[in-house]
């Protein structure tokens, strides 16, 4: 998920009760919820590297307790800045249960990015294979709407009962709170079922006399009931939008072919790079395609999933694509995330 959600998420614990019990609690969550994230320094080294690690060790069950405590000790270096200060909170932190919280958080970061169609690498290193729940994308409004009510709602209504005389508390908005995270389980709920729909729905059809070889639906950012299909037959790829609300595809309007290209030496050399390694380990539908450059001195061949495609269009491009060029001794010259270079024009 983007960082706001999982900001949010770490508030809305902290809101939820469990800053009644330590100093600090709130403070500590909002940063393990996000700590994960640290990893995006990979990026400074390149875009290859971004790749590599982003939701790597941070993002894993073996990491989760040492970026707890990473957090926890930050957070330490602020309570002493607070105490240099003259100022204290209103709790007595309690670090052991800080840390708690704190692991609590991150593990939730993980579990949130699971829910998205990006996945994570839980049982890394010993086990580093991806894993996806494909259920919420990863900007996803109506979550975003929860946890910013949840948050902001118990303060309007709280300002009010206080404009009527009512008795202020100390600790406000565990109510709505808990209604948020409660309609957030709920959704994840609906939004699990919709999608074994919407599954079972692209398995039941042949495709171009074809029938399916696996098949995956992909969340829509608005609609809980719509969903970007991809199938996978011997010769092609094929992206239909599905409404799992009705059970139905929609390959007549919608559909988009993709035919498997051949596999070629040049294709071949593009996939042992490191950039290929890493690539084809994290994809789930990858369609690899080669071109020869336009000044005949080597190769280009391109990487995408097509479960970031566009469904309905023909273009080649896709969000998170990757290209490698080679010589013409099938040497790697380039290789990057992004469009490659003639779409960008270098």
């Amino acid at each position: 998920m983007e960082p706001v959600t999982h900001f949010l998420t770490g508030a809305i614990l902290g809101r939820a009760g469990l800053n009644r019990k330590t100093g600090l609690a709130t403070l500590t969550l909002v940063l393990a919820a996000e700590a994960p994230d640290l990893d995006v320094v990979a990026y400074f080294g390149g875009s290859v590297a971004g790749m590599a690690h982003h939701r790597g060790i941070t993002h894993t069950l073996l990491g989760s307790p040492f970026v707890a405590a990473a957090t926890v000790a930050g957070v330490y270096g602020i309570y002493r800045l607070m105490l240099s200060r003259g100022r204290k909170p209103k709790l007595p932190p309690n670090w052991k249960l800080l840390f708690l919280y704190a692991w609590l958080a991150c593990l939730l970061h993980i579990f949130l990015d699971f829910t998205n169609n990006y996945g994570v690498r839980p049982f890394a290193p010993f086990w580093p294979k991806w894993y996806s729940w494909d259920i919420v994308f990863i900007v996803d409004p109506i979550i975003l709407a929860l946890l910013i009510f949840g948050l902001i709602l118990p303060g309007l209504f709280s300002m009010v009962t206080e404009e009527i005389g009512a008795r202020k508390s100390g600790f406000r908005g565990r109510g709505g709170a808990i209604t948020a995270l409660v309609c957030i389980a709920v959704l994840i709920f609906v939004r699990d079922f919709e999608h074994r729909r919407a599954v079972n729905a692209l398995y039941s059809l042949t495709y171009h006399n074809e029938d399916p070889i696996r098949a995956s639906a992909f969340p829509n950012p608005l609609n809980p009931f719509l969903w970007n299909g991809v199938i996978e037959t011997q010769d092609f790829f094929e992206m239909a939008s599905v409404d799992s609300k009705a059970g139905e595809v929609d390959p007549q309007n919608t559909a988009t072919v993709r035919y498997k290209p051949e596999e070629t030496q040049v294709t071949l050399a593009a996939k042992k790079s490191y950039l290929g390694r890493i690539y084809l380990d994290w994809a789930q539908y990858p369609l690899v395609e080669a071109d020869i450059l336009p000044d005949q001195r080597g190769y280009i061949v391109t990487f995408s999933d097509l479960r970031f495609a566009y469904i309905g269009t023909r273009r080649r491009e896709t969000t998170l694509g990757a290209y490698v060029v080679l010589d013409r001794n099938l040497k790697v010259v380039e290789m990057s995330m992004g469009p490659p270079p003639e779409k960008t024009g270098r």
